[in-house]
């Protein structure tokens, strides 16, 4: 399937690190430490993490969350309902924000 995002770069994300060392060896320390087991386990903060990758819209992370939970045993119905989670709040943020518009609206009518 052709797709603007090209699925073999997530095998290359390594290679982010080439030009800054320094600071891929920081952000991988940090998020390998964020994605550790702490008051969530790994496997919540990876459900966590899977539902934020499509809030965001981002393919590789899709990818990659999806493999990991499977991995972790958890179950597509499961990853489905961590998607509308995000959908809905996503959906629900877009509401909220419409009060703003709402309050300019009514601000020129006056």
């Amino acid at each position: 399937m052709k797709t603007y995002y090209n699925p073999e770069d997530l095998a290359q994300f390594g290679n982010m690190g080439e030009n800054a060392p320094a600071l891929w060896e920081k952000f991988m320390a940090y998020y390998g430490d964020v994605f550790k087991d702490g008051a969530l386990s790994a496997k919540e903060k990876a459900l966590i993490a899977f539902a934020v990758a499509h809030a965001v819209q981002c393919p590789y992370c899709i990818d990659s969350y999806a493999q990991t939970l499977l991995e972790m045993g958890v179950n597509q119905e499961q990853m489905i309902e961590a998607v509308h989670a995000a959908a809905a709040i996503r959906g629900g943020a877009t509401l909220a924000h419409g009060m703003q518009a709402k309050n300019v609206i009514k601000k020129l009518e006056m």
